[in-house]
């Protein structure tokens, strides 16, 4: 058998850029790329050594990346798997230690999404001569834990690799778990630091290239005829259009099968902009941050196809929205954990070929024409409601609605939004007019923040002929924003909408919806030495990390703003003031959010009862 003599190490980044993908959709059939457009990498002792030596020598063929966190530089590295259609992917390490931590709630953020990352922290010495090492977690009752063992639960696939030849069973298995569409979700090998160094005769047929395709799952011929049948009996349909019609490059398909078939389709988070928003049946949001006309039609539906969504509860108005007995619920989900949900009709397959197999067997079928009637006034009525709440007012502390518009207004074709935590993207989901895939780009799975300027720049990464907005709450901006200067270090230009309330607004609105008095969110409401904490100069703040800035008051000077920072060459920070309290009262579905049964606050036991109220309607 031919060999070759590689370390640990040597032998994963050789395996890693021998890898390639065969891309599919729009203009694109065929084409093979890299698989792994690089490696984010910040090194410590556990990593450096061993993996950061043996990526110096591979940086033409797979690039390593510097950040400034490990958490946000894997954030970066979903958000350019998600802006890739799950199609092309990075790896992220870190040393052992609070390096590797930081990672874990990236990790999490990847699980809930469904989003592939590969992962390789480093670890502790497998001899264990050693021990312990700087950064070790020792477990008294077992020396096998590690930091590390704390991405079992939040990884798809795992292990620790503690000998050099175990990479030819669990690499390939890893790449596998990352390219599964139904079980997409982060790989995590863990590295002890001497094994990355440990050298082994790998056979060189383990590092020739391979193309990979992602699987496509047919539909059962049975589960397909139900679902025929139910659509066929259908007077009132509704397509609920998720994630995995953009993953499954299904949107042209999708546009397609509404229009022919007359049917309204509305929108997830993870599924928006699979429509333009210029298509005849667009209807928007739909949920607890659902426009009216999408939820409504959610309502009044006798059929509902969910494609390529979980029906998490910001879809499902918390089992209240569209949970009737007289409904009928078609899942066509390529995962048979998410098409059995809310006890549907399972339609268990890939998203293109399964909306390709319904429309080829419906025959003439088509909505009835009062059904269609209805839902393009509804659009017509929402469309009113939206241009209404995001005009420029005049207000010297605009609303987070009327910032979108202006954001929205002067967004080409080219620009995708990039948010994720906070009430920005419930306003975002209802308001933002998408101008068709690619151009929505929101991480509210796991809803967390400090991934958006992170995620703003993965997606440039991934997309970097688009114009990436970056729209973002002081919070979150507080929380993480180092990478603004990997941003200006690799040459991938931003535009950044901060947006500052002075604290906590979302969960300030969320704290008195609930009956409970401002408390801990809003900085006027936090303990300090005076009136909360000091003013945050976050343009000063920028252009300290190297970006281009400014600060600016009310809508109109955003605009001009928003032109100057378009035509910039680097990243470029808009900062303004913003009302904390308002937000968009029309539209929108209840969200089941727990009170106390009992309380001293006369507010919280009306919010209690009101929330009882509310249970009745939800399904069981």
């Amino acid at each position: 058998m031919n060999t070759i003599r590689l370390t640990m190490a040597q032998a994963l980044v050789k395996y890693l850029a021998a890898q390639r993908i065969e891309l599919d959709g729009q203009e694109r059939d065929g084409q093979e790329v890299a698989l792994f457009e690089g490696v984010f990498a910040i090194f410590g002792h556990g990593n450096v050594a061993g993996l950061g030596e043996a990526l110096y020598h591979v940086q033409d063929t797979l690039p390593t990346f510097r950040a400034h966190n490990e958490q946000t530089m894997a954030h970066a590295a979903i958000a350019f798997a998600k802006a890739n259609g799950r199609k092309r992917l990075m790896a992220a390490t870190s040393s052992i230690g609070p390096g590797a931590a930081n990672m874990v709630t990236a990790a999490a953020l990847a699980h809930a999404n469904r989003l592939p990352i590969l992962l390789l922290p480093g670890d502790t010495f497998a001899t264990r001569e050693p021990d312990p090492v700087l950064q070790q977690v020792e477990h008294f009752g077992d020396p096998t834990i590690s930091v590390n063992d704390c991405f079992r639960p939040v990884s798809r696939y795992f292990d620790r690799i503690s000998r050099p030849e175990q990479l030819l069973i669990s690499l390939p298995q890893a790449i596998a778990t990352l390219l599964d569409p139904e079980h997409c979700g982060p790989a995590t090998l863990a590295l002890p630091q001497d094994v990355q160094t440990f050298a082994y005769d790998y056979p060189l047929a383990f590092f020739a290239p391979r193309v990979h395709r992602i699987r496509r799952l047919p539909p059962d011929a049975f589960e397909l005829r139900q679902a025929v049948a139910a659509l066929q009996h259908a007077k009132r349909p509704l397509v609920i259009a998720g994630g995995g019609v953009h993953y499954a490059s299904a949107c042209e398909a999708l546009a397609a099968f509404a229009q022919v078939r007359g049917i309204p389709v509305a929108e997830t988070q993870a599924g928006k902009g699979a429509l333009a928003d210029s298509h005849s049946y667009a209807m928007g949001a739909i949920g607890v941050t659902g426009s009216a006309a999408a939820n409504h039609l959610a309502e009044q539906a006798d059929v509902i196809l969910a494609v390529g969504t979980r029906l998490q509860d910001f879809t499902t108005g918390s089992r209240a929205l569209f949970e009737g007995s007289d409904k009928v619920l078609i899942a066509l989900n390529v995962g048979r954990f998410d098409s059995v949900k809310h006890h549907a009709l399972p339609l268990t397959c890939d998203a293109l070929i399964g909306l390709e197999q319904l429309d080829a067997a419906l025959g003439k079928w088509r909505g009835s024409d009062e059904w269609r009637e209805q839902a393009r006034t509804l659009k017509h009525e929402w469309a009113e409601v939206v241009r209404s709440v995001t005009r420029d007012q005049g207000l010297a502390l605009p609303t987070d609605a009327q910032v979108i518009g202006a954001v929205n207004r002067q967004a080409g074709s080219d620009t995708t939004v990039v948010c994720a935590a906070g009430g920005l993207p419930g306003e975002l989901h209802k308001l933002w007019q998408c101008s068709g895939p690619g151009s929505y780009h929101v991480e509210y799975g796991f809803s967390c923040m400090g991934y958006e300027i992170a995620g703003g720049l993965g997606v440039k990464m991934a997309k970097p002929e688009r114009e990436v907005v970056v729209m973002v709450g002081d919070g979150s901006y507080l929380m993480h924003n180092s990478e603004l200067a990997t941003s200006v270090m690799l040459g991938y230009k931003l535009v950044v909408v901060v947006l500052d309330n002075r604290g906590y607004g979302c969960i300030n609105r969320l704290q008195h919806a609930t009956g409970g008095a401002g408390f801990n969110n809003l900085l006027q409401d936090c303990r300090s030495i005076d009136a909360g904490a000091p003013k945050t100069d976050f343009a000063a703040h920028a252009q300290s990390l190297g970006c281009q800035a400014e600060s600016v008051t009310g809508i109109a000077e955003l605009e001009q703003a928003l032109i100057r920072a378009r035509n910039a060459s680097s990243t470029y920070v808009i900062a303004l003031d913003t009302d904390p309290l308002p937000s968009t009262q029309e539209g929108g579905a209840w969200w089941e959010v727990a009170v106390p049964e009992v309380s001293k606050r006369e507010q919280v036991n009306v919010a209690y009862q009101g929330y009882r109220e509310a249970k009745q309607r939800q399904a069981h």
